[in-house]
């Protein structure tokens, strides 16, 4: 059977009538919008590529086992793939309140765990499609491969014909207790094959422990308590969302003057954002520390394709104090070099991965006693989630018209009032923020900061002299993946809540 593994049960565990679990999208495109039977169609050919897309999530009986995939007996893609418009004028602002409204609405449980909106009525003849999708189901990078699988590289596309699909008879209760503890022997053994390499090469295995411990180390001297901010508490089932973009070029210029990497300067961003944010709302950015969640994607070339998640986290501190962007990049760039070489990312995967053999009644019962005491006292260890994902660097089509945005969308939960999702696409990286509607609905204000930091150092980039060269810093998988651009003019969204 295909059981979730221990972090994509938590991703159910975690989540109640005011966190809603779901990953997103809203893609925007040029030219006349195609019918809903042609997405639904399109959609329908793909689907065996796909096959968590026809498949719901069953409880193994008493918890004895972790959560397994099953066929819905009654799968309707018509069910999944549905149509709205915007009313008139149609613009950006009033998209960003359809995306809210869209995202406050939690999956059924009891079908597959993902949506598709056909949006009309965008001005300037454009229209989108929202994309929802359980976090149980895929983390960032996993969504973009499946993005890349609905949509297509070229811009003719020939529609076939869905192939035969039958699903598969639903499985017995003992049956699937004696398959989780049979995959539960299958994780043991699993470590167990990793003893012998340690004895063969010691001294390697030996660094693996020590790096491992200081991650864990640097992991926890993070987990300070912060203190009050407005942005900080707890949440009700209603978002807001606002976005903006800027020109990946913008970037490269700002890296060649002042170093650091593509990760590094995004962040200085969205620390400019949160600054204007909490001075919005009267709180002194001098005092408070806006302590933010950095998911890193572990998912190596065996895990590519495979739609599932695969992910650690960094803890940073935001210099939302700093008001130079100049000095606040730089800060940035130190502190995210001493981060990444602290090993905590790769601490955080070894404990994911041990988290496979605990039992899972026992991690089940713990997270829903952690979730339900943070709905009366919600945490104050860690303030946010800046989540950045590289998207692919060439136009993609959905029945012949170009995607000309990729705009992204991240879950917030209990404590987290606000997150914001960075994605790359086609020479662009675009912010999207997630923000609690009864108590943060001003994130509009945090997502055109976020762009206009990136304009002001693009102008202090330009009048730099000689500009030094770029700072040593171990570049992250992400900065990795995206090929050079040449410049070009960077440009921010209307933004609306």
């Amino acid at each position: 059977m295909n059981r979730l593994s221990a972090l994509d049960a938590e991703f159910l565990h975690i989540e109640d009538e005011a966190s809603h679990m779901q990953l997103g999208g809203v893609c925007v495109f040029e030219d006349p919008p195609p019918s809903i039977e042609q997405l639904t169609a399109l959609i329908a050919s793909k689907l065996h590529r796909l096959p968590l897309y026809r498949r719901r999530v069953r409880t193994v009986p008493f918890e004895l086992g972790r959560p397994v995939w099953v066929d819905d007996p009654h799968f309707a893609i018509g069910y999944h793939v549905r149509h709205t418009a915007l009313p008139a004028p149609g613009d950006d602002s009033t998209l960003s309140t359809l995306m809210g409204r869209l995202m406050s609405q939690p999956l059924d449980r009891e079908r597959p765990l993902w949506e598709a909106w056909l949006v009309e009525g965008l001005s300037d003849g454009r229209w989108a499609i929202v994309f929802k999708a359980h976090h149980c189901m895929v983390d960032g990078v996993a969504g973009v491969g499946l993005l890349g699988v609905l949509l297509d590289a070229e811009p003719e596309t020939t529609i076939t014909e869905p192939e035969p699909w039958e699903p598969s008879p639903q499985p017995a209760g003992v049956a699937m207790v004696l398959d989780a503890w049979g995959g539960l022997l299958g994780d043991a053994a699993g470590w167990a094959r990793k003893a012998p390499n340690a004895v063969l090469h010691p001294l390697g295995a030996a660094r693996g422990v020590t790096e491992t411990l200081r991650g864990v180390s640097g992991f926890i001297s993070n987990l300070s308590i912060t203190p009050e901010m407005s942005i900080v508490g707890r949440i009700g089932p209603h978002r807001v969302w606002a976005s903006g973009s800027v020109a990946m070029g913008d970037i490269r210029t700002i890296r060649a003057a002042f170093g650091g990497t593509i990760n590094d300067v995004v962040l200085a961003a969205v620390s400019g954002g949160y600054r204007a944010l909490l001075r919005e709302r009267g709180d002194d950015v001098n005092t408070v520390v806006v302590r933010s969640a950095v998911p890193v994607s572990v998912r190596n070339e065996d895990g590519r394709g495979v739609a599932d998640n695969r992910v650690s986290s960094l803890l940073v501190d935001l210099p939302v104090g700093i008001e130079d962007p100049v000095e606040r990049l730089e800060f940035l760039t130190k502190r995210m070099a001493e981060v990444k070489a602290s090993h905590m990312a790769e601490a955080g995967e070894v404990i994911t991965s041990i988290s496979d053999l605990a039992p899972p009644m026992l991690v089940g019962a713990v997270t829903r006693l952690v979730v339900r005491a943070g709905q009366t006292f919600p945490q104050r260890v860690v303030n946010t989630v800046t989540t950045n994902v590289p998207g692919p660097q060439f136009p993609l089509y959905c029945l012949g018209r170009e995607m000309t945005e990729y705009l992204p969308y991240v879950p917030i939960v209990q404590g987290i009032r606000v997150g914001t999702a960075i994605l790359s696409y086609n020479a662009r990286i675009a912010f999207g923020v997630t923000g609690d509607c009864d108590s943060v609905p001003e994130v509009g204000v945090l997502a055109a900061a976020t762009v206009q930091t990136i304009d002001a150092l693009r102008t202090r980039a330009l009048t730099v002299s000689g500009a030094p060269k770029r700072t040593r810093v171990k570049r992250s998988l992400r900065a990795q993946s995206l090929p050079d651009r040449p410049s070009g003019e960077s440009g921010g969204r209307r933004v609306g809540v």
